[in-house]
């Protein structure tokens, strides 16, 4: 049954046309992901389904009685109000307190706030996440959601997947968190140019999809100009010989997913990284921080000893308020440590990209702005202009000579990122740089930053784009450590959830964390694997052959594992346009890969037992 109907809608502010005869529905238990650009008619979509804004032509229907929740980005919230009023009305402490339902959101969304607190003096994102819980609260045959994983930490965002997905409520969100999308949406809808694209499945099955069509329409393309060419040839010399038609024999998915390299050339950058950085770039020496100064503040290390190498690619993760831009502060020498040190490599050229935005001469055009540091810059192996890599971040044509001053929040992050990068550093600090991106954007940074030899340090929540970018993460879990993750996100998710802090050792290899507790006596990290403490020391020869057995037995598994991916991989191929079929495959393949990370994880164990 459909909830909305939506009979050729179209709406425009001003010259552009966001929406353009578009006709479609949402049915009663129907999951859609929206992306697009920013700017390209999301939240206008968004808010004619809602019956917020009503459209310049066309019919919207909604069934009798619909309950629509409509989180849109606009701050709606009563200042006068306190968190308890906005959030729970008219409802007794006897009722809410009593339902488990209604406990869980409030601890997933505000457990840090007080309910007493009046929604006025709340930050921006203490009110989004107010009015979020707000909304969850309530009954909805459907719920829309415009960029609800805004001021989310990634913790809170696998959470909110969970509980969307646990609903009977029909959904549609816009986000461009593509690890989010994945997890709640079953269908995804483009909007582009005014139209609607209808893609079934998540964010995967859609830029599977999207690819296929655009292989069909290159040959296509390659076909009409065939013919053309013949025309013209027949044209100028008189009937042609016959020919035969070619062939077009390709497997649309092998086409996309075989023998296809890895995103990034990691020997050949790691070269090139210690060429331009040396074999130091940060060591912290038994280094004690706290977020507000000396004894102020939280305490975010506790006589932790880390080292940092060329080439490494670490992910920071940590719940808001744990200490991760503190952090990066801390490289960047804008904090010094309450004890310890930061030793710095002398080669160190460091761009660090904070969460507030640089001041920018609001008077200069775009492209000016960018020329003013460099006019071109070497990535990987090819040249790029500065007007390029505009191009490339979304400033494309007339979009180069805006003045700075008329520039979006957005806009300006991407200027500022893109005046970094010209900048030619080794060492790159990024807190939250996907801020205000859309996800054409966030491809094309993560397809410049693959390029990009040097150390990259990243914070942010967008989780697909921390797995993308990044080797490994280390996690800040509120014990005074750096912990490192064999695991990845996935990892700090179990260890939050199970309540613990422990902290894997693996000494002695570049970008992992060597770390002690606060009673130990801190040491340097050693330099390399070589250096590491003998960790087998204590093992008889008994114990030491029965742990490489177990060894060999991992690696065995996990050559299996291996194998069986690349079957998954295979018959995904071969279903390229069964979306039932290749989610069932996706969902096998996905369970491969948690089998791997297990196993991956056992044989880290092992090997740093037996000093490998």
């Amino acid at each position: 049954m459909n909830l909305v109907n939506l009979e050729s809608v179209s709406h425009a502010y001003g010259p552009k046309p966001l929406l353009s005869e578009v006709s479609l529905g949402v049915e009663a238990g129907e999951r859609i992901g929206v992306v697009g650009r920013n700017g390209g008619g999301k939240t206008t979509l968004l808010s004619v389904i809602a019956g917020d804004v009503r459209p310049d032509s066309g019919r919207v229907t909604h069934t009798r009685g619909l309950r629509v929740g409509f989180l849109s980005q606009q701050d709606l919230l009563d200042p006068s109000h306190s968190v308890r009023e906005t959030v729970l009305g008219e409802l007794a402490e006897h009722e809410w307190a009593g339902d488990q339902r209604v406990r869980e959101i409030l601890g997933n969304l505000i457990g840090d706030l007080d309910l007493d607190a009046k929604a006025g003096d709340l930050s921006g994102g203490e009110r989004r996440r107010t009015a979020l819980a707000r909304l969850l609260i309530g009954e909805h045959d459907l719920i829309m959601l415009d960029e609800p994983t805004n001021h989310l930490d990634i913790e809170a965002i696998a959470w909110l997947a969970a509980h969307l997905a646990g609903r009977k409520s029909a959904l549609v969100v816009v986000t461009h968190d593509r690890w989010f999308l994945d997890a709640v949406s079953t269908r995804t809808w483009e909007v582009v140019d005014g139209k609607v694209e209808r893609y079934e499945g998540g964010y995967a099955a859609y830029v599977l999809a999207k690819a296929e069509r655009a292989r069909i329409a290159q040959a296509a393309e390659e076909r009409r100009q065939n013919l053309m060419r013949k025309e013209i040839a027949w044209l100028r010399r008189g009937p042609p010989a016959r020919t035969s038609k070619p062939k077009f024999r390709i497997d649309a998915a092998q086409a996309l997913i075989a023998n296809e390299p890895p995103p990034r050339e990691s020997v050949e950058l790691m070269r090139f990284a210690a060429a331009r950085l040396g074999k130091t770039v940060y060591d912290l020496e038994d280094v004690t921080l706290h977020a507000g100064g000396p004894d102020a503040g939280p305490q975010v290390l506790d006589h932790c000893t880390w080292q940092f190498g060329p080439g490494d690619r670490i992910g920071l993760i940590g719940v808001n308020g744990s200490g991760k831009s503190s952090v990066l502060r801390l490289l960047a020498d804008t904090i010094k440590p309450d004890a310890g040190r930061v030793v710095r490599g002398k080669t160190v050229r460091l761009a660090h990209l904070s969460q507030e935005l640089a001041e920018l001469d609001p008077t200069r055009r775009v492209l000016e702005t960018v020329e003013s540091v460099r006019k071109y810059i070497q990535v990987g192996k090819k040249e790029w202009t500065a007007s390029q890599l505009l191009e490339r971040l979304g400033f494309k044509g007339e979009a180069q000579w805006k003045v700075v001053g008329d520039l979006s929040g957005g806009e300006r992050r991407r200027l500022q990122l893109l005046r970094l990068l010209m900048d030619d550093p080794n060492v790159l600090l990024l807190d939250e740089p996907t801020n205000d991106l859309d996800i054409e954007t966030l491809n094309e940074l993560e397809d410049l930053l693959d390029a990009w030899p040097g150390t990259l340090i990243l914070v942010t929540h967008d989780r697909y784009f921390l797995e993308r970018v990044t080797d490994r993460c280390v996690a800040l879990l509120g014990d005074g450590r750096l912990s490192f993750l064999p695991g990845g996100v996935d990892e700090y998710l179990e260890r939050r959830a199970a309540g613990t802090a422990v902290t894997a050792r693996v000494a002695g290899t570049t970008g992992q964390p060597a770390v002690q507790s606060a009673n130990q006596t801190a040491q340097p990290a050693p330099q390399t694997a070589s250096s590491s403490s003998d960790t087998a020391t204590g093992l008889s020869a008994k114990e030491e052959r029965e742990l490489r057995k177990e060894l060999n037995r991992l690696e065995r598994q996990l050559d299996k594992l291996s194998g069986q991916e690349a079957k998954l991989h295979a018959a995904m191929a071969e279903a390229a346009s069964d979306y039932a079929k290749l989610g069932s495959l996706d969902a096998q393949l996905r369970d491969i890969h948690t089998q791997k990370d297990t196993v991956e994880a056992e044989w880290l164990d092992l090997a740093d037992r037996l000093g490998d």
